[in-house]
């Protein structure tokens, strides 16, 4: 095993918005297809979701889980997926919301909780529950407590346990949404600054926005899903290589060693290779606007226009991109392109001092774009599995696998759009306001065209 992919931000069915397809079983199995090494099993301050993992998983390295049943769920896998070189664990991790008023205004942050045992899970939720938290009923708890008097109370209660602010850039729930969140780390965590080492994308901003950020000069950039169903894990994540270059040994995957390799200075075993991006554009938050009232603007128009919305007059949601001019310290022109013998732009900064990155599109997505039908049909569904079966997960159809071996299992239709995707050649309308921007492989006309055409060729080959 050359890289580990890690997505630690996911959410059991125990969350609000979540599907109920969401338990262990069905992680593994989607982890694997996509080809995830390390997955969160989220929600741990849920008691029935505790419960539930508690009994389901088994212990092989320092804070790394497997699924008891693990054998016997792979024999439900795609045959190109079931290889031995693969691997999916579990770490303990969630998300929990604070919410409280802090210098004149409501602060929502959101963070990942990282644990190193269930022993460790025990203390922090038996702490949540003496100070009255409801920890029953979502699996994303929303906790009365700062995030300054948070950390401080979890490192009280292990030194081991890591906080990293996640989807740092909403508005609404975030360190530095334009809404709720602070302007500097130091403002969130006061004396604890320096403990956070690390923080999440989230949909709506890739590396390269971030490395405009002074303050997170010294701290790693990692990506991750938030997912809510299965179809969404991995379409954000983190990858890992060997510091020494050389195959990942499964004995060397540890609690200690992945949380070192997301630290800069401190990667002994483990070193944050590249990580997997949704384009920005697409995120619900990227652009400032007012759905209500179809208005999106981009950062330049705000600033000439003003924040108050042209057709009601209410404030605008300030987005993303908007929100990191407002705190950068360095043009948006810091990184470049280049394009690798798999036809993958991959993203670097100028300076080359941080890992690349790569913006893709899901699989399922570019397949329903692909045959014209829609991404939860059977139709895709059916080419999914074919591809998987053929070729292997999702992670190496997306970036490594030939052209040529996805034409022959796909059809030509496919290849162009995996082709197109790798790189970058394809249309975004920019999402704003808690609306999804549009991605389209090819444009208007094509599209259509290719919808008449494939909605009859379906039926033949499936």
């Amino acid at each position: 095993m050359k890289e580990l992919v890690i997505d630690l931000h996911l959410h059991s069915r125990f969350s609000r918005a979540v599907s109920q397809k969401m338990n262990l079983a069905n992680m593994f199995l989607w982890g694997r297809m996509k080809g995830l090494g390390l997955l969160s099993v989220s929600d741990f301050t849920h008691p029935i979701w505790l419960r539930e993992a508690k009994a389901q998983l088994k212990e092989v390295n320092s804070g790394i889980y497997t699924l008891k049943n693990e054998k016997e769920l792979l024999t439900q896998l795609p045959k190109a997926t079931q290889k031995e070189d693969l691997s999916t664990y579990f770490m303990l991790s969630t998300e929990v919301s604070s919410i409280y008023s802090e210098g004149g205004k409501v602060r929502r942050i959101h963070n990942l909780i990282f644990a190193p045992s269930f022993e460790v899970v025990d203390k922090i939720n038996a702490a949540f529950l003496a100070r009255g938290f409801n920890l029953s009923s979502d699996g994303r708890p929303i906790l009365g407590i700062s995030a300054q008097n948070l950390i401080e109370m979890l490192l009280s209660i292990d030194n081991k346990i890591v906080l990293i602010p996640c989807h740092i850039w909403t508005p609404w729930f975030s360190m530095y949404g334009s809404k709720s969140g602070y302007d500097r780390i130091e403002d969130c965590f006061g004396k604890y600054a320096s403990r956070i080492f690390a923080i999440e994308t989230g949909l709506s901003s890739d590396p390269s926005m971030n490395w405009r950020i002074n303050e997170l000069k010294n701290r790693s950039v990692v990506s991750f899903s938030d997912a809510h169903s299965m179809q969404k894990m991995g379409r954000e994540a983190t990858v890992l290589t060997s510091v020494s270059g050389k195959d990942i040994l499964e004995s060397n995957i540890t609690y200690d060693n992945i949380m070192n390799g997301l630290i800069q200075g401190r990667e002994k075993v483990f070193k944050i290779d590249y990580t997997i991006e949704f384009y920005p554009e697409e995120g619900k938050y990227h652009y400032t606007g007012h759905r209500n009232c179809n208005v999106v603007q981009t950062p330049q128009e705000t600033k000439k226009n003003g924040r108050q919305c042209p057709v009601c007059g209410k404030d605008l949601t300030v987005g993303v991109m908007h929100r990191i001019d407002d705190l950068a310290n360095t043009p948006e022109e810091n990184y470049v392109g280049k394009k690798n013998g798999h036809g993958v732009i991959w993203m670097y900064d100028k300076d080359k001092k941080r890992p690349g990155y790569v913006n893709l599109v899901p699989l399922l997505e570019i397949l329903a774009e692909s045959l014209g039908v829609g991404v939860g049909t059977q139709t895709v569904n059916n080419m999914f599995q074919r591809l998987l079966t053929e070729l292997g997960t999702e992670h190496e159809i997306l970036l490594r696998t030939k052209l040529s071996d996805i034409e022959r299992v796909g059809g030509a239709r496919v290849r162009e759009g995996v082709e197109r995707v790798r790189s970058r050649n394809i249309h975004i309308v920019p999402g704003y306001d808690n609306t999804y921007g549009i991605v389209e492989i090819w444009d208007k006309d094509a599209r259509q065209g290719t919808q008449k055409k494939n909605t009859t060729q379906s039926t033949l080959d499936f």
